[in-house]
């Protein structure tokens, strides 16, 4: 039994991302992660065994997954040497750049999320990106500031997703200009003020926020 859940994890990657090829023809669907589960040799039953909470899990495996790739790859840039903003449009566009194959298959994530009955899972992704890019941006606030600067983030992040998914630009350079502006724009909004910080003072502490709320449903 230890060995198996063990596996488990390894056995879950495997067979994602070989389903993200028949994502864009299949969506995220069971039938998607059997035949990835095919691909990979595997039996036809790994795909349930690997997902036993469906789609859902496929989807907040592949974000995760693609969080932690990002925030890597930020470590790699000597993010240091760059200013704070900097850092946050570096770790956006390393988590687009990464998958410029997978376009079709995060459209397809987004159209599924999107559906009123996975909108707390769609709140989840969101969260943990935000959350990890800031992370990795070096940002170590936990304040109220810690909440606005998340929030801000959120909106320059899908912002720039669904800008990005629709880019024809070379090296999507129109994206990239697109992001800089949005966070040029987020920087511009003043302060938050003695009311509101005096409202953050009577909310939970953010790092317990934060744990709470990306925990797997």
């Amino acid at each position: 039994m230890a060995k198996q859940q063990t596996e488990l994890p390894a056995l879950r990657e495997q067979i994602l991302r070989a389903a993200l090829s028949h994502v864009p023809f299949d969506g995220w669907t069971l039938t998607s992660l059997q035949r990835g589960a095919a691909d990979a040799g595997l039996d036809d039953a790994a795909a349930a065994r690997a997902f036993p909470r469906g789609v859902a899990q496929a989807i907040e495996l592949h974000s995760r997954l693609a969080d932690e790739a990002m925030a890597d790859a930020v470590a790699a840039q000597d993010p240091e040497s760059m200013r704070v903003r900097e850092r946050v449009a570096t770790a956006i566009r390393l988590r687009l750049e990464a998958h410029a194959n997978d376009r079709e298959a995060i459209r397809r994530a987004l159209t599924y999320l999107a559906q009123p009955q996975h909108a707390a899972l769609g709140m989840r992704c969101l969260y943990r990106t935000v959350d990890t890019v800031w992370y990795a941006a070096g940002d170590t606030a936990t304040d109220f500031n810690f909440y606005t600067k998340r929030a801000l983030l959120a909106g320059v992040y899908s912002s720039t997703v669904l800008y990005w998914l629709n880019d024809k630009s070379e090296g999507c350079a129109d994206t990239w200009r697109f992001l800089d502006r949005r966070i040029a724009d987020a920087m511009r909004i003043p302060r938050v003020t003695k009311p509101f910080k005096d409202l953050a003072e009577r909310m939970p502490s953010p790092l317990r926020f934060a744990r709470a709320f990306t925990q797997p449903r």
